[in-house]
Order: structure tokens, then C-alpha cells, then sequence
């Protein structure tokens, strides 16, 4: 297994990545609407007295440092919310005890992942004979400096496995104890393409909603559409 440090540090070139999010979820509007952490905990205080469901929405607020989120920019709740609801099973590059913000290099790529995912989970729910989901596709700006490039490392590699993330899950344990910002690697669901693990979501430009697609649930995804509007 490849180790942190054979992994090259990427410059900090400017980047463009794409996300998708189920459209049942709605954004977090407390994380935009104000512009600093203090802003944010005057505001949070308020709120808290007047809506219950406050805490679910906001998910965590423990999990990550006030430091740490990127207040004023486009979509803030969308780049904050991995890291205060975080899925406790883990995920390829996270045990559980933290959250990522996983963006693909083009929006097909971050469909296949999803794709990928979606299908391990539905197939375990008895008797869901057909449903349709709908995700609302993200569009993400953000700075790679300082994140280190495992696009380097060849497909072979325990940590793209592509079903036993032990490997991929010390790694990622490695970078965010090392306060490395995020990850450049390889799409394990589309090969040829590369995938971005952040971190943090404090590189984030902005983060903004492009588009909205449907996955069509027949016992398997049978079809994934771009929804246009009328």
C-alpha cells in the first residue's frame, strides 16, 4: 500500500469538480446566510430557541471547527454538510470518525460513483420493486494546494480496492492527521478519470447547483437521465 509520503504535493492550481446530492436534502440555509463564525454563532443561538429540528439539520456542529468552514462563499452549506453529517460506516477514504467532501473531475464521473453506491445500497431493501431517486448535480470550484496526488499510484494499489477500503481508510486517517487539505485519485467506478477527497471544506471557492438528474430503481438502476426543465 502506497504511504503518505511517497505521494507528491500538488502546486495549487485552480480546479473545476462536479458533485451529486439526493434533492430530498435540502441546503442548510444558517451556513449562508451569514458571513463569519461569529455571525454564525449569534445567529445559531437565536434559531436554536425558536426550531426544534435545528441540531438535525445542521447535523454534528462538534465535528468541525468553525475555523475550519469557508462562511461567504456561494453554497457554503453544500461544502460544510459531509463534514457535520457523516456517514458512521465510513466511506473510502474516512473510518467514520470524520467527513469528507468527495467531487469528481466531471460530472459522468461522479454519476458512475453514485451510481456504484446507490446500487449497493437499494439492492438490500426488500421488495423495492421500482422507485425513481432524484439528485441535484453540483458544480464546485476550489484551489488543490498543498493535497497530495494519488493519481500517481496504479489501479493495483490496495488503497482502489474496489470493495475493501482498510487500506484507503489508513490513508485517509494519514491526511487528516497530517492536516492535509485533500486528495487527488483515481475513479475506482470510471477508470480513466480521477476523483478529488477533501478533507477539509475550507479550499472551496464556491459550490453551486448546475443541474438535476433522475436514477431509475427496476431491482438495478435501469437508467440515469439529466432532468430538463419545461
Amino acid at each position: 500500500m502506497v504511504t503518505l509520503e511517497q505521494l507528491p504535493t500538488l502546486a495549487g492550481e485552480p480546479v473545476q469538480a462536479y458533485r451529486l446530492v439526493n434533492s430530498k436534502f435540502p441546503p442548510i440555509d444558517l451556513f449562508d446566510d451569514v458571513a463569519d463564525a461569529r455571525e454564525f454563532e449569534a445567529l445559531y443561538q437565536i434559531q436554536a430557541l425558536t426550531n426544534p429540528r435545528l441540531r438535525n439539520e445542521l447535523g454534528q456542529l462538534e465535528m468541525i471547527a468553525r475555523s475550519e468552514i469557508p462562511f461567504g462563499i456561494p453554497g457554503c452549506s453544500y461544502a460544510t454538510a459531509p463534514f457535520t453529517h457523516v456517514n458512521p460506516g465510513g466511506s473510502r477514504f474516512s473510518d467514520g470518525s470524520f467527513g469528507v467532501l468527495y467531487l469528481a473531475a466531471s460530472m459522468e464521473t461522479a454519476l458512475a460513483e453514485v451510481q456504484h453506491h446507490q446500487s449497493l445500497y437499494w439492492s438490500n431493501v426488500r421488495g423495492l420493486n421500482y422507485e425513481r431517486f432524484v439528485f441535484r448535480g453540483l458544480s464546485c470550484s476550489f484551489v488543490d494546494a498543498a493535497m497530495k496526488d494519488a493519481t500517481t499510484v496504479a489501479m493495483n494499489d490496495a488503497i482502489y480496492a474496489p470493495d475493501d477500503y482498510a487500506s484507503s481508510q489508513r490513508l485517509g486517517k494519514a491526511l487528516k492527521l497530517a492536516g492535509c487539505p485533500g486528495l487527488r485519485y483515481r475513479s475506482v467506478r470510471l477508470q480513466g478519470n480521477h476523483c478529488w477527497a477533501l478533507m477539509t471544506p475550507r479550499p472551496v471557492l464556491s459550490i453551486i447547483q448546475s443541474a438535476h438528474y433522475e436514477m431509475i430503481w427496476n431491482g438495478q438502476i435501469t437508467g440515469v437521465n439529466q432532468i430538463h426543465e419545461a
